[in-house]
């Protein structure tokens, strides 16, 4: 049986760039995650004042609150320990006045939103 320990505080994070370009603020360690078909988990570092892309949900991201805070586009603030999910179709962007770090789940990649 093969098994991969991760421990999601001792990590080497790369430049979170899931969508072509680098988001400043943004790194991330991904444990399964295929950027082909955006399934997979990975962890993801959100530095003091980042804020991701806005974008839609083509399936299922569910995420854990590992530290810190993350401020979503409708100004709910979800804190160490929250589980958030977020439905197909959803749209939304998130950021981060203090840091964070997100466990993240997802079924398929998210698309940015057209400018």
């Amino acid at each position: 049986m093969k098994k991969k320990i991760t421990d999601p505080f001792n990590v080497k994070f790369e430049p979170f760039d899931n969508y072509g370009a680098v988001i400043p603020g943004m790194n991330w360690h991904k444990i399964t995650y295929n950027k082909d078909t955006g399934l997979g988990t990975y962890i993801l570092k959100m530095d003091p004042n980042a804020k991701s892309l806005p974008h839609v949900h083509t399936s299922y991201e569910e995420f854990l609150m590992l530290e810190g805070e993350l401020i979503d586009s409708d100004n709910k603030v979800f804190k160490k320990g929250d589980f958030i999910t977020f439905e197909p179709g959803s749209t939304h962007y998130s950021q981060s006045k203090k840091g964070c770090l997100l466990l993240v789940f997802l079924k398929a990649k998210n698309e940015p939103l057209k400018k």
